[in-house]
């Protein structure tokens, strides 16, 4: 029996490098495809010309095809302009979370389906399950926990998990270089960065979105202390951030926070330190991964960003797409725009997005 065709998607990287090793090894039939998303990156995670040619290195020792495919008018409509309109109205984006939902699991995923591929392998550290009593798809948190991806994965669609294969997702990162080396693989010791994967070196996301022809345009305004004092003047809210410290422009005795962001009045509030502690979050866009809703209120851990430990809360879903997530105990800078994903131990039950 022929076996079905495989996606793989390359970054150049060693993790989506030895996801497509995994899969040769099985004898799966390949094909790998990297993703131009940005013109002109320089030094970040992907879409340079060198990432590509390492990728398609890596596809020709290991025996399948490689192509680049050109998804710059996908990414600028789907993350660039929703990055510099979140920007824009004093929200904090999450675009690797979109990227994801929109680019990774949606368009490269049609482009595999064009040519016969079932299902999209990626090098992404979280673990995809499928549920025999429900049909459904089970996303779980990496055995890494430094290297977990699972946050950025939680809006994908049961249908998009269900076409998806993560083979790194029981692995730790050394087991990973590991498995590089023992192939011989040209991207085993390649380097990784923490910037926006479509940033040159050094660059701020002010300057990606220059470069794009997306920089904010948005007038400027007042810093306005909670209590309501005028304390100084900002040259637009797109370069503000809840919780940020540095960069305000102001001088206080004391060290002062950004605890809130009104773009329609173009005014930035700053606080003290204690001021930015929240009990409550209501969320839009809310998906459940086990189930499609819950019958009641769900305790669990919450992560309101990526690098969030998680906090214990009770999430009441309002049937609506919306919910309310009730801290046990307030929790700092909690920033719209962020994700606030919910967790069962490693189990992933789903998340929704910071009003």
């Amino acid at each position: 029996m022929t076996r079905a065709l495989k996606a793989v998607a390359m970054s150049g990287g060693v993790d989506s490098s030895v996801a497509a090793t995994l899969l040769a090894r099985t004898g799966a039939p390949l094909v790998g495809f990297s993703m131009k998303l940005v013109a002109d990156v320089r030094g970040g995670r992907c879409c340079s010309e060198q990432d590509f040619r390492d990728a398609a290195a890596v596809a020709t020792r290991l025996g399948f095809p490689h192509h680049v495919l050109d998804l710059q008018e996908d990414f600028k409509e789907k993350i660039l302009d929703p990055f510099a309109d979140d920007y824009a109205s004093g929200r904090t984006p999450s675009p690797c979370v979109r990227c994801n939902t929109y680019l990774k699991f949606d368009a490269l995923l049609s482009r595999a389906r064009a040519v016969g591929a079932s299902r999209v392998v990626t090098g992404h550290y979280a673990i995809l399950e499928h549920d025999p009593r429900t049909g459904r798809t089970l996303l779980r948190a990496a055995a890494d926990p430094d290297k977990d991806q699972s946050y950025f994965l939680f809006d994908l669609s049961d249908g998009q998990r269900a076409s998806a294969e993560l083979p790194l997702g029981r692995l730790t990162k050394p087991e990973v270089r590991d498995i590089a080396r023992a192939e011989g693989l040209l991207t085993a010791e390649k380097p990784e960065s923490m910037d926006l994967c479509f940033a040159s070196k050094g660059e701020s996301y002010h300057d990606v979105l220059a470069r794009q022809g997306l920089a904010p345009t948005d007038a400027g305004g007042e810093i306005v202390h909670r209590s309501g004092d005028r304390l100084g003047a900002h040259d637009g809210v797109s370069r503000f951030t809840v919780g940020q410290r540095r960069g305000l422009g102001i001088a206080s005795p004391s060290p002062l926070y950004v605890l809130a962001i009104d773009a329609l009045s173009r005014r930035v509030i700053v606080g003290d330190e204690k001021d930015l502690y929240s009990e409550e979050a209501s969320l839009e866009r809310v998906r459940w991964i086990p189930f499609e809703r819950p019958s009641g209120p769900v305790c669990a851990t919450v992560r309101i960003r990526s690098n969030h430990a998680g906090a214990s809360a009770s999430v009441v879903d309002h049937g609506d797409g919306t919910a309310t997530v009730r801290f046990d105990a307030a929790q700092r800078a909690v920033a719209p725009g962020q994700a606030a994903v919910f967790y069962d131990g490693d189990l992933v039950l789903g998340g929704g997005w910071i009003q």
